[in-house]
C-alpha cells in the first residue's frame, strides 16, 4: 500500500520545464584611446555570433554602443537594455567579456539586481557564464570591479604623467601659437619656438602696449597687411588674439591645469618678457575685451 502511494505521488508530481532564455547580444567599444586594443564592435558581434550558434543560444537581439562605461548611467543602449530586461522582452546577456556590461558599480549593481529579482537569468560572455548563484554572482562582481579598478588606475597614472611632465617644464597639449609641438623619440618634447610666426607674435605684445593698438586694429593688421595664418592655416580669430595676449606661456610661465593655482616655469624659450606681459595685462581689461568682440 505505501509503495503504491509513493508511486502515486511520484508520478504526480510536476515536471517543471526548463527556461527558455532569449538573449541580447550587446557589443561595446569605448570611443577613449586606452581601449584601442579591444575589439571592433563588429568584430564582437561575429565572435558571440559562433558561439551562439555553437551553443545553440537563442539571439533575440543585437544591440550596438560606442561608448565608455566607466560612468554609471550613461550609455544609452545599455539602458535600454536593462529597461527590456525588466519589462521581459530579454532574459538573458551575450556579451564578448565581463567590461563591456560595467566598468563602474552603479550598472553592476543593475545587472546583479535583475539576477536577484529571477528577470536576467544568464549573462554569458566569451569563456564564461554567470547565473544567479552567489559563487558566480561573486565572480561577476570580481571582474567587473577589476575593470573599474584597471580605469580608476589609468586616471590616476594619467594626472601623475602630466603633473611629472609639468614640473620638468614641459607644458602638456598643444603648443599655442608662435610655438611648434616638438618631435622626438629620445626623450620628453618640449614646445620649440615657431620661426615663421614667433617675431609676430612679439609685435602683437608690443603694438598692444607701446603703439596702444586695439584688439581689432592687431587683428585687421594680421589679417589684411601680413596675411597671417595659423598653423591650421587659418586666420586668427579676434578672440584667439585676445587668448594670446592674455598667455603667460609667452613670457616663460604657465598654470596647469588653468585656474588650478599650479605655477610652472616652462623649458621653452620666452617670446616676450615678463615685463612686457605685465604691462599687457595692466592695459587689459575684461570691459576692453568685450567691448573689441562686439
Amino acid at each position: 500500500m505505501e509503495t503504491t502511494i509513493g508511486m502515486m505521488t511520484q508520478q504526480s508530481a510536476p515536471v517543471v520545464p526548463p527556461v527558455r532564455i532569449r538573449y541580447c547580444l550587446y557589443a561595446r567599444k569605448s570611443s577613449e584611446s586606452e581601449e584601442r586594443q579591444v575589439l571592433s564592435i563588429e568584430s564582437q558581434v561575429n565572435e558571440m555570433l559562433r558561439l551562439a550558434e555553437k551553443e545553440g543560444l537563442e539571439i533575440a537581439e543585437i544591440r550596438r554602443e560606442a561608448h565608455s562605461a566607466k560612468d554609471s548611467g550613461q550609455r544609452p543602449v545599455f539602458k535600454e537594455i536593462i529597461s527590456d530586461i525588466r519589462i521581459g522582452r530579454f532574459n538573458g546577456v551575450l556579451t564578448w567579456a565581463p567590461d563591456r556590461l560595467s566598468r563602474n558599480a552603479g550598472d553592476l549593481g543593475s545587472l546583479v539586481d535583475l539576477m536577484d529579482q529571477k528577470l536576467l537569468i544568464e549573462i554569458r560572455t566569451n569563456g564564461q557564464r554567470f547565473a544567479n548563484s552567489p559563487s558566480e554572482k561573486f565572480m561577476l562582481m570580481i571582474l567587473c570591479s577589476q575593470a573599474k579598478l584597471e580605469n580608476d588606475n589609468k586616471s590616476v597614472n594619467v594626472k601623475r604623467g602630466l603633473k611629472t611632465r609639468c614640473e620638468m617644464g614641459l607644458r602638456p597639449g598643444v603648443a599655442p601659437t608662435g610655438y611648434l609641438n616638438e618631435k622626438r623619440s629620445d626623450r620628453k618634447c618640449h614646445s620649440i619656438v615657431d620661426p615663421e610666426r614667433a617675431h609676430i607674435v612679439k609685435q602683437i605684445f608690443e603694438k598692444f602696449v607701446h603703439e596702444h593698438w586695439s584688439g581689432r586694429k592687431i587683428y585687421h593688421w594680421l589679417k589684411f597687411d601680413l596675411k597671417f595664418r595659423t598653423r591650421s592655416n587659418h586666420h586668427l580669430s579676434l578672440s584667439n588674439l585676445y587668448l594670446i595676449l592674455q598667455n603667460p606661456f609667452y613670457c616663460g610661465i604657465f598654470e596647469f591645469p588653468v585656474k588650478s593655482g599650479n605655477w610652472y616655469t616652462g623649458r621653452h624659450d620666452p617670446i616676450i618678457t615678463r615685463e612686457l606681459f605685465e604691462k599687457v595685462q595692466e592695459r587689459l581689461t575684461r570691459s576692453e575685451i568685450v567691448h573689441e568682440r562686439k
